[in-house]
């Protein structure tokens, strides 16, 4: 596997030239002070030093190690606890807290770029300190002053990790089926009862507690999802000075044998009448916990992205050593015994596939980022309820098709190393196996599909989808005198167009057709997902020119922009052509027919 090298220059790109996110950071007081074009870019050096120094090198031995459960004890793989002591002490566990608990509250799209570099790095280590920031922000922004300041603080530092405790055997998506229950207790605090899975980092050596969110129901809970609490159990109880004291009754009664992310534990957690404090209202536990998934979703769609770029990398170095067959006579090396299979189509095709993807995935995370943080931090009512429908629309696109892009572009890597791309030896496999799971995990992408638009879209009628069309359809108006992109600002309307007439049709036909927006959500996902992408690369080609004399490793960002729209988008046209078909073909079959 090639050494992994963060993409500093393109992060530094997007930011700054196409997006400009100095210029919110100016407006917003939180930010106004402690963030600035350069020190942003010195914050991403070291993290980029972190990635690539720290824990990039041991990814492929943690992956062959993999966790340890003996005795209800989980040990990480070999180098993970050193690794997470130095990030712990760097601040990098803390990087979007509230510096209020000693975090450096970064916002969201510079964080984004760090956080992609570290699911680079190592998928499996990037988890648990990712899962922590969760943590943080759901207690943050939910938890009484008591439980934010006794918590936080160790959290932020590392000294203590977080996790999120929602599936149980039987209730996975259907939270609102969990048996999970939560006692009150005479000292208000709660005895919390049942069983979770598939909970990662549940159980680990790398901190001294772990602090788990727990989703329980009261004794008189409302059936349903108006009816789950949310629950701070920490693994040790401490005192009011976070001493530890007792163990709390909280165990691992297992670990998952997984695919891939072999470093992170995947633990069954069990809590036994653990005592645990309620966060923020009671029967509002699942609003709180959206609060830590709308982050954490965005989160592992990153992992999609950063799988990618690392995929991208490894193909493209392994392409240029490989001397295999020769290339047309233009590109024919004949003092050579054979050309590098860079110079054959095929080859060149699925890396440039990969590098639009990736290239257009890190724009669309960083503009996802952006939202987010003029959602918390604008001082504009107008600016902030604009950024509020963007993140409500966006988020579930950034979770499903980042990571099946991403799984796309770690398959075309692999294929671009052909047998050597299978076999564990180059470690190329190992990106495949630890990118699958994004697309399950935090509410699978069919799951994503249907919020999108059965909620999001559907539930509102379609407005939610106007301040995106708008925007995109504003931007074209603004370049409507570039010559150099007119048949790209063409299709990117006509697509426009054909996104705002079958939303209208998909609307009326639901009404009347129950099965439909089951049917055609992953459809109607990719199509909004590949012309936010279109949308991207038309913003950073624009950009590109602007500044490629300045920085001439620019002009591959405008030749891969005319590859997406030449070679990518007309994907859209066979997306439309299945969403229209609705729900009738899927369900010519009876039950026993399949």
């Amino acid at each position: 596997m090639a050494d992994y090298r963060a993409p500093r220059d393109d992060m530094d790109f997007v930011l700054h030239d196409v997006f400009n996110v100095a210029a919110d950071w100016e407006q917003a007081p939180e930010l106004a002070e402690m963030m600035d074009v350069e020190t942003a870019g010195a914050i991403l050096d070291e993290g980029a030093k972190v990635a690539e120094n720290l824990v990039a090198p041991l990814a492929r031995e943690a992956d062959e190690e993999g966790v340890k459960f003996e005795d209800g004890v989980v040990t990480t793989p070999e180098g993970y606890k050193e690794n997470f002591r130095q990030l712990a002490e760097g601040g990098w566990v803390g990087v979007t807290a509230n510096p209020e608990f000693g975090g450096m509250g970064l916002p969201k799209s510079l964080s984004a770029q760090y956080e992609e570099m570290l699911c680079s790095a190592d998928i499996a280590f990037s988890l648990y300190p990712g899962l922590t920031s969760g943590a943080i922000m759901a207690i943050d922004s939910h938890g009484s002053d008591e439980l934010k300041n006794h918590y936080l603080p160790r959290m932020v530092s590392g000294e203590w990790t977080g996790t999120m405790c929602l599936t149980e055997p039987h209730a996975g998506t259907d939270l609102g089926i969990i048996k999970s229950k939560a006692i009150p207790s005479e000292d208000g605090s709660f005895e919390i009862s049942g069983t979770k899975i598939f909970i990662t980092g549940g159980e680990h050596d790398l901190a001294d507690n772990i602090v788990h969110l727990v989703l329980a129901k009261l004794p008189d809970a409302p059936a349903g999802t108006k009816g789950i609490s949310l629950f701070v159990v920490p693994k040790f109880l401490s005192d009011a000075e976070g001493n530890l004291t007792e163990r709390n009754a909280v165990s691992c009664g297992s670990i998952e044998h997984k695919m891939g992310i072999h470093g992170s534990a995947t633990c069954v957690m069990n809590f036994d009448g653990a005592k645990g404090w309620l966060v923020g209202e009671p029967h509002r536990g699942l609003p709180a916990m959206f609060t830590m998934m709308n982050y954490e979703r965005l989160g592992v769609g990153i992992q999609g992205l950063g799988a990618a770029e690392r995929s991208y990398q490894n193909a493209l170095e392994y392409a240029k050593d490989r001397i295999q067959g020769r290339g047309a006579k233009a590109t024919r090396n004949d003092s050579a015994e054979a050309d590098s299979i860079l110079v054959h189509g095929d080859v060149r095709r699925m890396l440039l596939t990969m590098k639009a993807l990736t290239e257009g995935g890190r724009a669309f995370s960083t503009w996802v980022g952006q939202q987010l943080d003029r959602s918390k931090y604008s001082q504009d009512d107008a600016v902030r309820e604009k950024a509020d429908a963007m993140v409500a629309l966006l988020t579930p696109v950034a979770k499903a098709f980042l990571t099946d892009t991403g799984l796309e572009s770690t398959i075309h890597g692999q294929q671009v190393f052909g047998g050597h791309g299978y076999v564990r030896e180059w470690g190329q496999e190992q990106l495949v196996r630890d990118t699958r799971i994004a697309q399950i995990y935090e509410g699978t992408n069919g799951i994503q599909a249907l919020d999108l638009l059965g909620r999001k879209v559907g539930g509102s009628r379609g407005e939610l989808l106007k301040p995106f069309v708008e925007e995109i359809a504003t931007f074209l108006q603004g370049i409507a005198g570039n010559s150099n992109w007119s048949k790209e600002a063409e299709t990117m309307q006509k697509s426009l167009q054909d996104l705002t007439s079958i939303s209208e049709e998909l609307l009326q036909k639901a009404a009347t057709d129950e099965n439909l927006v089951n049917s055609v959500a992953v459809e109607y996902l990719h199509l909004v997902g590949y012309i936010s992408y279109g949308y991207m690369w038309l913003r950073m080609a624009v950009a590109a020119e602007q500044k490629q004399a300045e920085k001439p490793y620019l002009a591959s960002k405008v030749k891969t922009a005319r590859f997406y729209f030449s070679r990518i988008m007309p994907r859209t046209h066979a997306l439309l052509g299945a969403i229209k078909d609705g729900s009738e073909s899927l369900y010519l079959h009876d039950d026993e027919q399949f």
